[in-house]
């Protein structure tokens, strides 16, 4: 069995920290060297969302409510109220769904992503709320045996071969 794809984001959606298996996840758009990486800026205002996110209408839905919930929670947030300014202005979309004034604690939800390197992988996203910290873990898992966790394993492996240096190191054609 492989690991688990994780994020650390913080109150705003901005992914603060992620381990390689969801930097192979998220090929091409989440790496370390683009931390931080604000998720609802990447869902509303970037194209490649709705290439990368199966179900975009449901997961917009959902993050628009979030952003909806933590405004209502932090209504001083000045960078806060700014992505939220920026979203409106940005995306039609987005001002659709924030004038519905959904609220939504995000827990658990069902996600199916497109991955270069695998194709369509339907994963369950699990949040837990660290105390204190205003940082939420986001671990993606799939069934035990599943199509979904031979892809897991797939991107496990691919990974760990992508970040071999001697994988990585240019062959020197005096010392071949």
């Amino acid at each position: 069995m492989t690991g688990t794809p994780a994020y650390v984001r913080n109150t705003r959606m901005d992914v603060v920290a992620a381990n390689s298996l969801c930097f192979a996840l998220y090929t091409e758009i989440l790496s370390p060297e683009k931390l931080p990486l604000n998720l609802a800026r990447f869902m509303f205002l970037d194209s490649r969302s709705k290439d990368f996110f199966v179900d975009w209408d449901t997961l917009a839905d959902d993050f628009a409510a979030a952003l909806r919930t933590e405004s209502g929670q932090n209504p001083r947030d000045r960078a806060l109220n700014s992505l939220i300014g920026d979203l409106a202005a940005g995306s039609t979309e987005f001002s659709t769904r924030w004038a519905r004034h959904n609220v939504r604690f995000h827990r658990t939800a069902r996600k199916t992503m497109r991955n270069q390197l695998v194709g369509e992988i339907e994963l369950t996203g699990d949040a837990l709320e660290l105390p204190g910290e205003g940082l939420t873990l986001i671990a993606y898992s799939a069934e035990p045996g599943s199509h979904a966790q031979n892809q897991l394993d797939f991107l496990a492996s691919w990974s760990a071969g992508k970040n071999n240096p001697l994988e990585q190191a240019p062959v020197n054609p005096r010392t071949a």
